[in-house]
């Protein structure tokens, strides 16, 4: 079965790595066909093991290399469709459009600090299969209210989040 591995927190705040290491670490792992799409830490790969094996194997696996706290969201190729196939909002070249990959449930907490955060003009969130999605004004990502809530330690091993054409990359590497 065909799988994409979200990591989270790769080369932000220190936590450096090249692609190809963390491709060379899936493979050590028994992951076959595996390759990186962008620098952010999505790795697509084949594997007969569940999800549920899959992120204790890869997550011990990349601790023990990287020596840090690694934290990655399994989706099949099925599943990944799905984040590029439901996205809300329309496009537009002012705005980025991210979506959230993470636990069960998260999309309802990530919905309830979005609507305690202040919105810039025409940042908007939505909920659609289970997958949250945000909406925000170019250059207001990191300086938003809701964005400085996907910092949050309490959350880290909850989501990360991806532009969505990162999802479209990813899909034509399937």
């Amino acid at each position: 079965m065909k799988y994409c591995a979200f990591l989270r927190g790769v080369n932000v705040k220190g936590t450096n790595m090249k692609m190809a290491d963390v491709c060379q670490v899936f493979k050590d792992a028994g992951m076959k066909d595996v390759s990186s799409i962008l620098a952010s830490g999505n790795i697509v790969f084949s594997s007969d093991k569940s999800v549920d094996d899959l992120k204790i194997v890869l997550e011990k696996a990349m601790s023990e290399h990287f020596s840090y706290e690694a934290f990655l969201f399994v989706k099949s190729q099925a599943e990944t469709e799905v984040f590029w196939n439901s996205i809300p909002f329309e496009k537009n070249e002012s705005f980025h459009i991210y979506s959230f990959v993470g636990i069960p449930g998260v999309e309802k907490v990530l919905m309830e600090e979005f609507q305690k955060a202040t919105q810039a003009e025409n940042e908007k969130a939505e909920i659609i299969n289970d997958i949250f999605y945000w909406q925000v004004p170019k250059g207001n990502t990191l300086d938003s209210t809701f964005g400085k809530v996907l910092g949050k330690k309490s959350l880290k091993d909850h989501f990360t989040s991806r532009n969505v054409n990162t999802f479209e990359k990813i899909l034509k590497k399937f």
